[in-house]
């Protein structure tokens, strides 16, 4: 079993010196980089934050989970509002509900990591009930990915791989994400294999009640939803504001996420600084693509239970020290979409 070791002083100052602001720096010290065969690299959180920094960065919160996710519902509630009341306005109310419905994801994801909420079984249920659910299997799924970033073992490593591609190959995916072509797949692809692959003789109702029972809980929400919205006089309103952003632009904006923390880094990068990308966003691109700072996605693999509301505050201490500039970072989400895809046709 090999280990490797790098020995790196502070690029900011000296040894007891002084950060830009005159704050007091402690000690330059060893950053200590482990790995383990395929395991990837990882940092010691106090090679990089003072010891009130990071009693502070890692720290859960009782209420500040809770009030994002509070936050994205009432969002999504407003834009629906908005949506039935004056359906004029329905290309915006879309966008807005499927950035927010990605921003569930993200609260779930930190309740994957135990961030979310101080009590785990507040935590878990929060996630469970209110951000989508399933996040025990994705749990078990996602950490494997912290695992192994960026290693042949990482099980994400295919939604970064294909790239560089060409702008006609990207622009065939936007296609196929606004027009519910993914959703559809990802929703009923299996099913649809199944069928296909279905024997001679062989009896549908079968899998058509596998499929019912494996999605019993997605037909029954939605069904009930259909019911609530169809009483109040809007029959439609749950096709337009819930499955419509669910089945296009949540499908584009994960996909835009997927490529910016990934998209070419290199496979079998040895500095954990580089395992993944952090994406500057400005107010559009935190409303319409980057909720609840997803964008901070290098800080988040540095360091992966540092609550989501906290990794601003960790890259304002990364860049007083001068460590983003070791760090793999886009100046925004345009420039990332840009890179990947130089291909010529």
């Amino acid at each position: 079993m090999a280990s490797g070791r790098e020995t790196r002083t502070s690029p900011s100052a000296p040894a007891g010196g002084a950060d830009p602001f005159g704050a007091p720096m402690p000690p330059a010290r060893e950053k200590h980089y482990s790995r383990s065969m395929a395991i990837a690299a990882r940092i010691n959180p106090k090679d990089y934050f003072a010891p009130a920094d990071w009693s502070r960065l890692g720290a859960r919160s009782g209420w500040k989970g809770l009030a994002l996710v509070a936050h994205c519902w009432v969002v999504i509630g407003a834009a629906t509002v908005m949506g039935l009341i004056w359906p004029i306005t329905l290309p915006l109310a879309i966008p807005i509900i499927g950035a927010r419905q990605l921003g569930l994801a993200i609260l779930m994801h930190d309740a994957a990591h135990g961030a979310l909420h101080p009590d785990p079984k507040v935590n878990d249920w929060v996630a469970e009930w209110l951000c989508g659910g399933g996040v025990a299997g994705y749990r078990k799924y996602h950490l494997q990915h912290h695992k192994y970033a960026q290693q042949a073992e990482d099980p994400d490593l295919v939604l970064s791989a294909p790239f560089p591609i060409t702008r006609v190959s990207f622009r065939r995916k936007v296609v196929r994400d606004l027009t519910g072509q993914t959703w559809f797949k990802q929703r009923f692809g299996r099913l649809v294999s199944r069928l296909k692959e279905r024997k001679s003789g062989e009896a549908v109702w079968p899998i058509l009640a596998e499929e019912i029972r494996r999605q019993r809980r997605w037909l029954i929400f939605n069904g009930l939803a259909i019911i609530a919205f169809s009483a109040a006089g809007y029959w439609w309103g749950w096709f337009a504001l819930w499955l419509v952003p669910r089945a296009t632009w949540f499908q584009l904006v994960t996909r835009m996420r997927n490529i910016a923390e990934h998209a070419l880094v290199a496979k079998n990068e040895p500095d954990p600084l580089r395992h993944a990308r952090t994406t500057h966003a400005n107010l559009i691109e935190r409303a319409l693509i980057a909720p609840y700072y997803v964008n901070y996605h290098c800080e988040h693999h540095m360091v992966m239970h540092i609550p989501c509301w906290n990794l601003p505050k960790a890259n304002r201490l990364l860049a007083r020290d001068g460590v983003t500039e070791r760090m793999e970072t886009a100046p925004g989400y345009m420039h990332v979409l840009q890179a990947i895809t130089t291909v010529p046709a």
